[in-house]
């Protein structure tokens, strides 16, 4: 059975982010996927140091939180939903040194699955925080799942995302959107298609 794992970047482990990544999730399962939401939680997360340890290590050489568990779990998953709480117009601090240590040191756990963004906020700032979480899919070569319309909910507590049924319906469009994709990349697979060859890659470097 295909899986997606569902990343609760906030603080709050049933707040309006988890309101929100339970409705994809829900849908997820009705079109027979299952499920997990990995909660980033409360305790301290490290940002990336640089020291390239990952490249030689294979996982981060931060031992001491939970990133090297999430990359572990999307290796076998087979789609992602990033969730997160907006704080200044931009994704929480902890979910961006999360996903920086998470797709230096297992990027290649990523690469041709789906993936989602979805933003919780109480009134703006969305956009711009969607923007930023589209990178990792982008960057990583995943494909972006979309809804009917920006992936984002309202509500300053989980009742009032409760009562705002277009972003419920985006959450449910994310989930059917995602399962259909999985399914196809399934089918593909078993039609002899398989992912694209990668070139090596390039790097230029504007400064000599």
């Amino acid at each position: 059975m295909a899986k997606v794992l569902l990343l609760n970047g906030s603080c709050n482990e049933h707040g309006c982010t988890f309101t929100a990544l339970s409705e994809v999730a829900g849908a997820l399962e009705k079109e027979g996927v299952e499920t997990e939401i990995f909660q980033l939680g409360k305790a301290a997360i490290r940002d990336c140091i640089g020291c390239g340890a990952c490249g030689k290590l294979g996982r981060c050489t931060f031992g001491d939180d939970c990133v090297n568990e999430f990359v572990a779990k999307a290796k076998e998953a087979d789609g992602f939903v990033f969730g997160t709480p907006v704080y200044y117009a931009h994704p929480s601090g902890r979910v961006l040194s999360f996903l920086d240590r998470v797709f230096f040191s297992g990027g290649a756990a990523f690469a041709f699955k789906p993936g989602a963004a979805v933003a919780s906020a109480r009134r703006a700032g969305t956009t711009a925080s969607l923007d930023v979480l589209n990178k990792y899919f982008t960057i990583c070569r995943m494909p972006v799942v979309s809804s009917n319309y920006w992936n984002m909910v309202h509500g300053n507590r989980p009742e009032e995302v409760l009562q705002d049924q277009e972003g419920l319906q985006i959450m449910r469009g994310i989930g059917q959107n995602m399962a259909w994709m999985i399914k196809c990349i399934e089918a593909g697979k078993a039609a002899g298609i398989g992912y694209p060859e990668t070139e090596p890659k390039v790097k230029t470097n504007f400064i000599r």
